[in-house]
């Protein structure tokens, strides 16, 4: 398993490939549907972010409450193909990275060339198990959103296989995977 920290750069992006097991430490934000409209409106009228993109990670993610002691509920990924119409302008901004499960669609995938980044699948139906390794969590923009407000999340050894990387590779499609 390769250890990553965040903010990730393209070096670190370039020496990722598909199937490779990560653990991610560092911080992430949480976005979903909801905050990546707002996000991709400021940028197309030129206005601040209220989150910096540069070698930052999104995860897809609408965490349920937080038990008492814990710092966030069950944190599993959600669709990433409901991104799709987000992620290049967001990738174009700096982002580096996405965790979300299922497939992502070509513009994305162009993208991820072109930006050097990549997209990260994470556990399905394990929400439980992956809110293991979130430390912290706290409320940075949009908590109008309830649950998909833009949580910055302080992320410890999290589980993740990639998905697509930069190269345009992807684990979903078995004529790739041999190559």
């Amino acid at each position: 398993m390769l250890k990553i920290q965040t903010p990730l750069t393209d070096d670190v992006v370039r020496s990722l490939k598909v199937g490779d097991e990560v653990a991610i430490s560092g911080f992430v934000y949480t976005a979903r549907d909801a905050a990546h409209k707002r996000l991709c409106k400021l940028i197309a009228d030129g206005k601040e972010l209220p989150i910096d993109l540069k070698g930052a990670v999104i995860y897809f993610v609408g965490p349920t409450p937080a038990r008492p002691g814990r710092p966030i509920g069950s944190a599993g990924p959600t669709t990433s193909a409901r991104m799709d119409g987000f992620s290049p302008m967001l990738l174009a901004a700096g982002l580096k990275a996405m965790i979300g499960k299922g497939e992502r669609n070509d513009a994305v995938r162009d993208a991820l060339k072109k930006y050097v980044a990549v997209h990260f699948a994470a556990l399905g139906g394990a929400g439980a198990l992956l809110s293991q390794y979130i430390v912290s969590s706290e409320i940075i923009a949009y908590e109008d959103l309830g649950t998909e407000a833009i949580r910055k999340l302080e992320f410890k050894d999290f589980p993740a296989i990639v998905a697509y990387d930069c190269f345009g590779n992807t684990c979903f499609k078995k004529s790739i995977i041999s190559s």
